[in-house]
């Protein structure tokens, strides 16, 4: 077993985005993993899903502690996402071994990050608008076709490419629940999360290439990280954060997908280049990020328990939202 300084550096700077923007665990990891370090893709799908295994328990139990989970809800997703999960890893397993695989989690695994990028900026929208959680909903009715099919999609996303057990979920419970509590839509997700994960991450451990010395690499750095960026994530411009997280995604996606590397610095000179005009009006006009993101006052439940929590907590919640 060899312990990675190196990456264990690496899991230090995402831990340290996952507290300060609370996600981009699996989303950033997995790509630095494959793109950075040039392992197998399907060998930090691997390791990147046990490692989340580990650290989902932490915030799934900070969120019941609070009573923001819903339990039937999350056992309707937990109905989909557990065996197509382990039906992920099963077809990956079908297509071989070798080049072709990797190729297959390679490319989805870009895919997938792209969608996230598309998913990370409605949920910076809805997070952020007024009166997202006004008329909330304290006897939810479950819709049980539309949430089975949510977690067999994402159990199955998941399964391949150890993406999307965060935020991708929450987009979808935004529309299908739109009067539930951001806070709950989180805490939910965090206790569905936990089956769905142990479930890819068992399929990974015997059909995969699951490495216990990188597991552990990324669990030594990104344990301290996220204590250390949630400690500081209230002084920390959450809205230019995640923009710039999105932006590093999107490369990411694209380099992935196998876009032409001269393509790919275009994207990203033109998303510097927005992310720095956006820079220049704020200070231009004399407001805060957080004001103009509606950070100040906080605006929405979710913003309010971001807010609320005490950094232990928060930490131990950010842990696991990625």
């Amino acid at each position: 077993m060899h312990i990675d300084l190196f990456v264990a550096l690496a899991g230090l700077i995402v831990g340290f985005a996952v507290g300060l923007t609370g996600m981009g665990g699996g989303a950033l990891m997995t790509p630095i993993l494959v793109l950075l370090f040039g392992i197998a893709p399907l060998a930090a799908v691997s390791s990147d899903l046990v490692a989340s295994l580990i650290m989902k328990p932490v915030g799934a139990a900070v969120h019941a502690g609070r009573g923001t989970v819903r339990w039937n809800l999350a056992g309707w997703l937990a109905l989909g996402s557990v065996p197509s999960a382990f039906l992920g890893v099963v077809f990956l397993k079908s297509i071989g071994h070798g080049t072709r695989v990797q190729t297959v989690v390679g490319v989805a695994l870009g895919a997938v990050l792209l969608l996230a990028v598309a998913a990370l900026l409605v949920k910076m929208y809805l997070d952020h608008r007024n009166g997202t959680s006004a008329g909330v909903d304290e006897r939810l009715r479950i819709k049980k076709a539309p949430t089975l099919a949510i977690g067999a999609s994402i159990g199955f996303i998941v399964g391949i490419t150890s993406v999307g057990s965060g935020t991708l979920v929450i987009i979808l419970l935004l529309f299908l629940y739109p009067r539930l509590r951001g806070s709950q839509m989180v805490g939910t997700d965090l206790a569905q999360a936990i089956p769905m994960v142990g479930s890819a991450a068992l399929a990974h451990i015997v059909f995969g290439d699951f490495k216990l010395g990188l597991t552990l690499s990324i669990l030594i750095g990104s344990i301290p990280g996220v204590l250390i960026g949630a400690s500081v994530s209230s002084y920390a411009p959450t809205a230019f954060l995640r923009g710039a997280l999105a932006a590093v995604l999107l490369v990411s996606g694209l380099k992935l997908i196998n876009v032409p590397t001269l393509a790919v610095g275009i994207v990203l000179l033109v998303a510097v280049l927005v992310l720095g005009a956006a820079w220049v009006y704020v200070r231009a006009s004399g407001r805060t990020l957080r004001e103009i993101s509606g950070e100040t006052p906080p605006h929405s439940a979710w913003a309010h328990l971001e807010s609320s929590e005490e950094p232990a907590i928060q930490a131990a919640a950010s842990l696991s939202e990625a």
